[in-house]
């Protein structure tokens, strides 16, 4: 039987919404082992001078403890 953890991380990008995805899941596999998957929670922008200067995730990133 294995055991999951789930943990919520925010990333963000001046590109787009996939982009801070990609980023957010890169930085958590080089802290965490066994990442199995990821779901957005959240997506928002930042907005300064009337355009998007920001696009932020929050994820729920879900890892397999090792015994």
């Amino acid at each position: 039987m294995s055991v999951a953890r789930v943990t919520e991380i925010i990333s963000s990008s001046n590109k787009s919404f996939e982009d801070a995805i990609e980023k957010g899941i890169k930085r958590a596999v080089e802290t965490l082992k066994n990442v199995e998957g990821a779901w957005v929670k959240e997506q928002k922008v930042i907005v300064k001078d009337g355009k998007i200067s920001e696009y932020r995730v929050d994820l729920k990133v879900t890892f397999v403890l090792i015994d």
